[in-house]
C-alpha cells in the first residue's frame, strides 16, 4: 500500500525516483513511522517482479536477477488462502523475532573474536556458517532456533533459484514446504489458523509447495499448484479449513491467480 501511494505521489508531481529510492522510501515508513522492524523483501518484490519469472534478490547489495519460467516447467498458478483474519505486524511478535536473530548474530561475533558494532547493526549475514556451527551450543536455544532458521531458509533461496532455473518445480514446492516448516519449528511464527492451511496444503494433491505469507502473524498462505487440480484443491482446503475455524465461514477466501509485473 505503501508504494503504491508513494508512486501515484510522485506521478502527479512529476518526480521519477530510481527504483532503489522508491524500495527505500517505503521501508523507512515502515520502519520510522509504522514501527515494524522490517527488510527491503516485499517492496523489492512489488517493484522488481515480472510475470512468469522469478525474483532472486540478494538484499544486502540490492542485485537481483529474473530468472524466466523453464520452458519444460510443469504447469503453476498461485493460490492464495485468506484465512480470514486481516494481517499486522505492528504490535506482533516480528520486531521481537528480528531482535533474536541481532542478538544471536551478535553474541555468535563476539564469541568468535569479530569485530562488531552498534546492536542494531548486527545481523546473521555477517557470521560466517562456520562461526555459527562452531558456536551455536553457546546460544540460548530460542536465538539458537532463529539463527537454524536463518542459514536453512539461506540454503533454500539459494536450492530453490537453482530449481526454478532447471524447471523443477516440484524440489522448489519441497523448499517451500520446508521453509514453512523451519518458520514454524525454529522461527516460531504463525497463527493457528495459518498453521492449520499450511498443515493443509501439506496433504493436498495438486499442491507443489507453499507456506503462509511473510511472518505468518494472521493472513495469508500461498502455494503453487497444479492448475488441473484448481478447483479439488479449492473444494478440499476450504472444507477441512472451515471444518476447523467454522466462524471464518464468509471472512476466509481463495483466490488463483498468476504472476505479473511489478511497478516498474
Amino acid at each position: 500500500m505503501a508504494l503504491v501511494f508513494l508512486k501515484a505521489l510522485c506521478h502527479v508531481n512529476l518526480i521519477h525516483p530510481e527504483p532503489l529510492e522508491l524500495i527505500l522510501i517505503s521501508m523507512a515508513a515502515e520502519n520510522d513511522y509504522v514501527g515494524v522492524s522490517s527488510g527491503k523483501l516485499d517492496q523489492s518484490c512489488e517493484v522488481y517482479s515480472k510475470k512468469n519469472h522469478l525474483l532472486y534478490l540478494d538484499t544486502k547489495t540490492d542485485q537481483y536477477e529474473l530468472i524466466p519460467t523453464h520452458p519444460d516447467m510443469k504447469p503453476y498458478r498461485i493460490a492464495i488462502f485468506f484465512s480470514g483474519i486481516e494481517r499486522t505486524l505492528a504490535g506482533s511478535k516480528f520486531n521481537m523475532r528480528i531482535d533474536e536473530a541481532r542478538s544471536a548474530a551478535y553474541a555468535l561475533m563476539a564469541y568468535a573474536g569479530m569485530e562488531y558494532g552498534k546492536f542494531g547493526e548486527a545481523n546473521l549475514r555477517a557470521v560466517p556458517r562456520e562461526v555459527y556451527e562452531q558456536y551455536k551450543e553457546r546460544l540460548p536455544e530460542t536465538w539458537r532456533r532463529r539463527a537454524k532458521h536463518w542459514y536453512t531458509e539461506f540454503d533454500r533461496v539459494e536450492q530453490g533459484a537453482e530449481a526454478w532455473r532447471k524447471g523443477d518445480i516440484e524440489t522448489y514446492g519441497r523448499l517451500s514446504f520446508e521453509s514453512g516448516k523451519s518458520s514454524i519449528c525454529n522461527w516460531e511464527t504463525g497463527s493457528p489458523e495459518l498453521k492449520t492451511l499450511y498443515d493443509i496444503m501439506c496433504h493436498t494433491e495438486g499442491i507443489y509447495g507453499g507456506r503462509f505469507s511473510g511472518a505468518g502473524f494472521k493472513g495469508c498462505c500461498m502455494a503453487l499448484i497444479d492448475p488441473a487440480y484448481e478447483s479439488a484443491i479449492t473444494r478440499q482446503v476450504t472444507k477441512e479449513y472451515l471444518a476447523a475455524f467454522p466462524q471464518l465461514e464468509g471472512k476466509y477466501s481463495v483466490h488463483i491467480c498468476d504472476s505479473a509485473d511489478g511497478l516498474m
